[in-house]
């Protein structure tokens, strides 16, 4: 566990876990929202928007989809891991752990915001929710094809003939 989230907790450690339940759930690893990335990955291709690169791990925060040239970091977020306003909540069993677990995720996007945008890089953020409807997904390509023309580059986007 790490020292940021040991000190939120009452004594350091969770007072109620057994070893065996703290070993199991240690094991449990993301799968990086696959399946979340792929509807917007298809989204985009759909659109027609090129010139994007998958998980670019040289920059920090890892975004999950990077226009190098236009300099535009996009992310998908969990409405559960990064507290969205609209859907985003606490578990009622270990609210501290789960509290304190979520503001380290969110002190960390921010973090991540700064530290790119002092690169002259643009972030946006993505819902998981948004990704759900097809409404929602329109939404999100309107929002970051706004972005790419926003840069004062032509967006590579297909045109409706």
């Amino acid at each position: 566990m790490e020292r940021r989230l040991r000190l939120k907790l009452p004594s350091g450690r969770f007072l109620d876990v057994s070893a065996s339940r703290s070993r199991i759930m240690s094991a449990i690893r993301g799968k990086n929202a696959r399946s979340t990335e792929r509807v917007l990955r298809l989204a985009l291709m759909r659109a027609g928007i090129t010139g994007w690169r998958l998980h670019a791990n040289e920059l920090k925060g890892n975004p999950d989809i990077y226009f190098p040239k236009e300099k535009i970091a996009i992310f998908v977020d969990g409405c559960f891991w990064h507290f969205c306003p609209k859907c985003g909540h606490i578990p009622s069993t270990r609210r501290t752990f789960w509290r304190a677990k979520i503001e380290r995720n969110r002190a960390r996007d921010r973090r991540v915001k700064a530290a790119l945008e002092k690169l002259g890089i643009r972030t946006v953020r993505v819902w998981e929710h948004e990704l759900k409807h097809n409404s929602g997904i329109s939404r999100v390509i309107r929002k970051i094809s706004t972005k790419l023309n926003f840069r004062g580059r032509a967006a590579r986007i297909k045109t409706a003939s």
